[in-house]
């Protein structure tokens, strides 16, 4: 639990309470953040014992190598708190504006069999010289941890932040209650990946006797954005040399499961519905991405149900 020192303290404890309960505060995506523009107080306002319009003004205003989607997600919840403040007669402050989003460029790496199978060959086969608890945990958690991406379609910072609490291996169904933002929703593990994690949760319990996290890093903590990043680069590059990202994986679920849709006669709006409620999506609109990467779905669908595809996945509304 990130800890405030500085005179916004109580309005900031409030505030997360609020949001809480409100279902819409997440620790890893708005703490830090909100920590981050209190020590920007504190260094640059420490004679102040209120919020100012310079605060919000000098935090807020967009730095020149900062890209408008990273821009937005550092004061976003700068911009929420104003309107909580605000609201209740607290500060009189103006909000921000926001630019409108990039568009996205990065096409998704599309996963050859050869390659998937390069990639879990080399997770595990991982070598090390040392026998330290890390070096046996991370020979232990990699091959676990990418097939759990690969297998689920989860966002690779829901499964860095799974609290071993939230993963039910009976019935094989993970609560994942902390995501991009706020969405708590459920995935269900195909069997083979619910045994993988059974026998993994008994080997890593003898490393981390009760531990927090389900994929335990140092100090009870779990594993940064870096730790997954930088693991998968390593162990992609050592028998493939095309270029891939961990996100990629989640890309690869959705894209695995439209494609099993066609010539098997099922339910299109059903089946996207799910995907969409097990990909934590707020909205089915935000699943329809994932079409432009299926050659031809749109041709597909139509041919099968005989709908326009842009009447059957209405277009998506930027916000």
């Amino acid at each position: 639990m990130i800890e405030y020192t500085s005179f916004m303290k109580p309005m900031i404890n409030d505030f997360i309470k609020y949001q809480t309960a409100s279902q819409h505060w997440s620790e890893v995506s708005y703490g830090r953040n909100l920590k981050t523009f209190e020590n920007y107080c504190l260094k640059n306002h420490s004679d102040s014992n209120i919020l100012t319009q310079e605060m919000i003004d000098g935090w807020c205003s967009q730095r020149n190598s900062e890209k408008n989607n990273s821009y937005i997600s550092r004061i976003n919840v700068i911009r929420t708190f104003l309107k909580y403040t605000n609201s209740r007669g607290l500060t009189d402050l103006q909000i921000p504006a926001l630019p409108k989003k990039d568009k996205r460029k990065y096409i998704p790496h599309s996963f050859s069999k050869d390659e998937l199978s390069n990639f879990f060959k080399a997770c595990d086969n991982i070598e090390s010289k040392r026998k330290s608890k890390t070096s046996l945990s991370k020979k232990k958690t990699i091959p676990v941890f990418y097939r759990l991406l690969y297998s689920s379609g989860m966002r690779t910072i829901e499964a860095r932040v799974l609290k071993r609490e939230n993963v039910n291996l009976i019935d094989g169904v993970i609560n994942i209650e902390q995501s991009k933002g706020y969405d708590q929703h459920y995935v269900a593990l195909h069997n083979s990946m619910k045994e993988i994690m059974i026998k993994y949760d008994a080997e890593i319990d003898k490393l981390y006797p009760n531990r927090k996290y389900f994929f335990p890093a140092r100090n009870d903590g779990h594993h940064t954005k870096a730790w997954v990043t930088d693991n998968f680069r390593e162990l992609w590059k050592k028998y493939n040399n095309s270029y891939a990202v961990p996100y990629d994986l989640r890309h690869n679920y959705a894209i695995t499961n439209i494609n099993k849709w066609t010539n098997q006669g099922v339910n299109f709006t059903d089946n996207l519905y799910y995907l969409s409620k097990s990909m934590g999506h707020t909205t089915i609109e935000s699943t329809k991405y994932y079409y432009s990467l299926v050659p031809a779905i749109s041709n597909i669908i139509e041919t099968q149900i005989g709908t326009n595809f842009d009447c059957l996945i209405p277009e998506v509304i930027e916000t």
